[in-house]
């Protein structure tokens, strides 16, 4: 009998909860084979057997955090397809007996335990928080959270544990109160579903992005008549030439790529006490997808032409709908654009994604009046731009001066396509 444990996934990836089991009990599967598939803080990723044989017992199911080292399956080499899981009693076992009194009372202390057990599952905890909570006898309910979503940490509960020995009576009173406050109740209908892995992560690091980072957005607004009219006269040559569609996100990232290289720390991080100002141009663009936000990254958009961008785009968004994103396709962006208006946004204030201090944040283009510089009116295609950026390195002056680069940019784009 062999074990089916949870590999090593990924450098950064040491924790995941099982989305969903590809095969069932009485499978036959061959090594190599997809078994399970897993969803991490960042992508999902299948699971591949070790070994050939016929899985024998699922041990853990879907919505179960696991961490690598895990068991979760048990799989027989010798086994038969179709074969069901080994019973725990023999066939041919005697009649059943009335347990004894002593038994009764260890069932009926098993099924107290087994209710307990249950509301510590209710609780938001990591994999590992969870483990060092039954090495340390720690209730998971008990433990005071420091997190902003709720969720318990190791260095929680062993903070807990020391607070134990400490107080022993007195600190585990209090948190049921704390707990029972947390979840509301209502007099009327609500529905409670589980947060994913994925949106608890989204949700923790835009937090962590506004309490770490000192975050303002300024705002313009750029005309789009002559980029949509270059759209226009340029669309049926482009793709016949190159086979991929001219949008809208290819002059919105070379013009991005302009102004980072007249504005370097824009395209800056801080590390420690500091700057890594880098000299490349990784520019993520935002994908919104049914399990939430993800930022897969352009590589080198500066080395790219127009049709580089748009074929490395549509790439990219077709595998964060087919969730087949891979981990080197979301590390090291050094800016982000998010594009709101194709949702009819006209305005938003766009959260950085962190380490990165800049974002551009694109929105509807609406037709309105607009004084010319000889003081007629025309309608033209106008669209608001917001850049949020971090004020420990960036200044006012520059984030405004960026943002008005990236304007001229796209209100003059034909140096775009030459330099592009």
């Amino acid at each position: 009998m062999k074990e089916i444990k949870i590999p090593e996934l990924a450098e950064s990836i040491t924790e995941g909860t099982i989305a969903e089991w590809l095969v069932k009990v009485g499978d036959k599967i061959e090594k190599g084979d997809p078994i399970v598939e897993l969803e991490t803080d960042k992508v999902n990723v299948e699971v591949n057997s070790d070994f050939t044989g016929v899985v024998t017992e699922i041990i853990l199911g879907e919505g179960e955090d696991v961490e690598v080292g895990d068991v979760i399956g048990k799989l027989d080499e010798n086994g038969e397809a179709g074969a069901p899981a080994e019973e725990p009693e023999a066939k041919d076992a005697p009649a059943k007996e009335e347990p004894a009194p002593e038994k009764t009372e260890a069932v009926k202390q098993e099924k107290k335990e087994e209710p307990e057990e249950s509301n510590k599952h209710d609780v938001i905890a990591s994999p590992a928080a969870r483990k060092r909570a039954r090495e340390l006898n720690i209730d998971l309910s008990a433990v005071p959270v420091k997190d902003p979503l709720g969720r318990v940490r190791p260095e929680d509960v062993e903070q807990a544990a020391k607070g134990a020995q400490e107080k022993p009576a007195s600190k585990p009173a209090k948190k049921p109160a704390a707990a029972d406050a947390e979840k509301t109740e209502f007099d009327k209908p609500v529905e409670r579903v589980k947060m994913s892995r994925r949106r608890m992560t989204i949700a923790s690091r835009l937090v962590d992005a506004q309490h770490n980072a000192a975050m303002l957005t300024t705002f313009n607004e750029v005309d789009m008549t002559a980029v949509m009219n270059l759209r226009a006269q340029r669309k049926d040559k482009f793709v016949d030439k190159h086979g991929v569609k001219l949008g809208f996100m290819s002059f919105f990232t070379k013009a991005v790529v302009g102004a980072l290289k007249d504005f370097p720390l824009l395209n800056a991080e801080i590390q420690g006490n500091e700057l890594v100002i880098k000299k490349f141009y990784d520019i993520g663009i935002a994908v919104s997808t049914e399990d939430g936000l993800v930022v897969p990254v352009v590589r080198d958009a500066d080395r790219l032409d127009f049709a580089g961008v748009e074929r490395e785009i549509g790439n990219l968004g077709k595998k964060a709908r087919n969730k087949e994103l891979a981990l080197s396709d979301l590390q090291g962006g050094t800016f982000t654009i998010t594009n709101g208006g194709i949702f009819g946004s006209m305005l938003s204030t766009p959260i950085l994604n962190a380490p990165q201090v800049g974002i551009l944040g694109m929105h509807n283009i609406q037709k309105r009046a607009m004084v010319m510089p000889d003081d007629t009116i025309e309608v033209r295609p106008m669209m608001y731009l917001a850049l949020s950026y971090d004020h420990r390195i960036v200044d006012g002056k520059d984030a405004v001066q960026f943002l008005v680069r990236i304007k001229q940019l796209l209100e003059d784009p034909y140096d775009l396509l030459l330099e592009g």
